[in-house]
């Protein structure tokens, strides 16, 4: 993984908000399936922060001359200083990124549309509740005039001489 990527990931992590996303978690299963989406980060986050951002240590030359022989380890360090490790380039990146950016603006709608719904839910329930505690003192024309199309269908039965039998 080149410099770069490692960076954007690291900084991707620390973008990310747990708690928050936690807090919507109303299930059970959610949220054993959300832990283990975060341990898995976290263990892949942590296998990036050390494996792929550590440069490795130098090597003495000098420690190695004592031991085994200035010639075998000139020879080695000159084997050694010629490989030539090739830089990741990163192809990948490029071809899901674009599907990566329209997915995310398609959770985003449908974040903004289940907000709506959620909004929508909460006042249907409100009106329920309060209709509800209302309903033992509620007069007939009271219940109707909340719901004209139950007036219509009751009058229309009556008028047409129907009694449910």
């Amino acid at each position: 993984m080149s410099g770069r990527g490692v960076k954007k990931a690291v900084d991707a992590a620390k973008t990310i908000d747990w708690e928050g996303m936690a807090r919507m978690i109303v299930s059970d299963e959610a949220r054993r399936e959300f832990n283990s989406l975060r341990a898995t980060f976290q263990e892949v986050d942590s296998t990036i922060r050390t494996k792929f951002c550590l440069e490795p240590e130098p090597i003495d030359w000098d420690r190695y001359r004592k031991s085994i022989g200035s010639r075998l380890v000139d020879m080695y360090k000159e084997a050694y200083e010629k490989v030539e490790i090739p830089k990741y380039v990163d192809t990948v990146t490029p071809e899901y990124q674009p599907k990566f950016d329209a997915l995310l603006e398609n959770l985003k709608k449908v974040e903004q549309d289940s907000l709506k719904e959620t909004e929508r839910l909460e006042k249907e329930i409100a009106s329920f509740k309060e209709e509800k505690a209302k309903l033992s003192t509620m007069t007939a024309d009271e219940y109707f005039a909340r719901h004209p199309d139950l007036k219509k269908k009751f009058d229309d039965e009556i008028r047409n001489d129907y009694w449910g039998y």
